[in-house]
């Protein structure tokens, strides 16, 4: 089964800004994804960021982190990614618990 994958428009932004060969890796890891919405690893608490709910999922030889979440857990409908970024120093997570304080 193929699950539908969006990015919400800040990580849409941050895909575009990558370079060939890593959207390579990442267009990889996404279809991936599409098959098992369960690949990457929980998060939870990174850095006073509250991330419960989200999953991590590695590229590009773990320089790049794909942050994403289940839309409906129990019935998996959709994968939101929420962003696209390198692991230096968890600045990802910084990202998202942006992303999140601005939804709100």
């Amino acid at each position: 089964m193929k699950y539908k994958i969006v990015f919400i428009p800040e990580a849409a932004i941050d895909y575009s800004k990558l370079d060939g060969s890593v959207k390579k890796n990442i267009n990889k890891k996404i279809e991936e994804l599409e098959g098992n919405p369960f690949l990457g690893e929980r998060l939870g608490n990174k850095f006073n960021i509250d991330l419960s709910g989200f999953y991590k999922l590695y590229a590009h030889s773990k320089k790049f982190r794909i942050v994403y979440r289940m839309i409906t857990p129990e019935k998996i409908e959709i994968i939101e990614i929420w962003g696209i970024g390198k692991r230096e120093k968890e600045e990802i997570y910084r990202t998202i618990g942006k992303r999140l304080q601005e939804e709100k």
